[in-house]
C-alpha cells in the first residue's frame, strides 16, 4: 500500500514559481516504483505532467510532458520520502488541480493515469494576474 498527500498549491501571477510536494508513505518496498504528477483543469481530462520511474536491476528514467519541459522539474527526496515538483515560469494554462500518483508494479506507460494504483487528493494551482 502507498499513501500520498500533496501540498504546496497556491495562487500566483504569470511568470511566478511554486514548489509542490507529495509525502509518500509505503508499507513495503518493491523492485519497481513509479511516481508522478498529473493535473486536471476545469472541464478537461486529467493529463500527465512528469514522472520518475525506478527499476531495480533495470532501466528507469525521468519523464516530462512537452508542455512543461524546461519549466517544471520533478525530483525525489528519499530522506524525506517526498516527490517534489518545481514549477517555474508559470502560465495561466498551468491552472489546475495537481495530483500525485504512484505505482508499485509495472502496468503501463508513465503518461497514462491507468498505470497508477495510488492517488493523492490533489492541490490547487491558480495562475492569474
Amino acid at each position: 500500500q502507498v499513501h500520498l498527500v500533496e501540498s504546496g498549491g497556491d495562487s500566483v501571477q504569470p511568470g511566478g514559481s511554486l514548489r509542490l510536494s507529495c509525502a509518500i508513505s509505503r508499507s513495503t518496498t518493491s523492485s519497481y516504483f513509479m511516481a508522478g504528477w498529473f493535473r486536471q483543469a476545469p472541464g478537461k481530462e486529467r493529463e500527465e505532467v512528469a514522472a520518475i520511474v525506478e527499476v531495480k536491476r533495470g532501466r528507469g528514467g525521468t519523464y516530462y510532458a512537452d508542455s512543461v519541459k524546461g519549466r517544471f522539474s520533478i525530483s525525489q527526496d528519499k530522506d524525506e520520502n517526498t516527490l517534489n515538483l518545481q514549477l517555474n515560469n508559470l502560465k495561466p494554462e498551468d491552472t489546475a488541480v495537481y495530483y500525485c500518483a504512484a505505482a508499485d508494479r509495472a502496468r503501463g506507460a508513465w503518461y497514462l493515469p491507468g498505470s497508477y494504483m495510488y492517488w493523492g487528493q490533489g492541490t490547487q494551482v491558480i495562475v492569474s494576474s
